[in-house]
């Protein structure tokens, strides 16, 4: 296979993977700050602004591979 096809085919599949990672660690990360927030009520402000944050970091993973995905797919052409 050449080159570009490997490239063709790899950049899906790591968005594709990136997506899963992102999914499994939201919602790992929500149902840890829901468990907090019912343990401490009191807390809940700090643990959800930082569950919020947490959440942003996690999903700039995604946002990163999707950008990536058009700058390596207009090197294809």
């Amino acid at each position: 296979m050449e080159n570009v096809n490997l490239l063709a085919l790899s950049l899906p599949l790591a968005l594709g993977l990136a997506a899963l990672g992102s999914a499994f660690g939201l919602g790992k990360a929500v149902s840890g700050a829901m468990e907090a927030m019912g343990r401490q009520p009191e807390a809940i402000a700090k643990i959800q602004i930082a569950m919020i944050i947490g959440a942003a970091f996690i999903e700039a993973l995604t946002i990163y591979v999707f950008v990536s995905l058009f700058i390596f797919k207009g090197n294809m052409s």
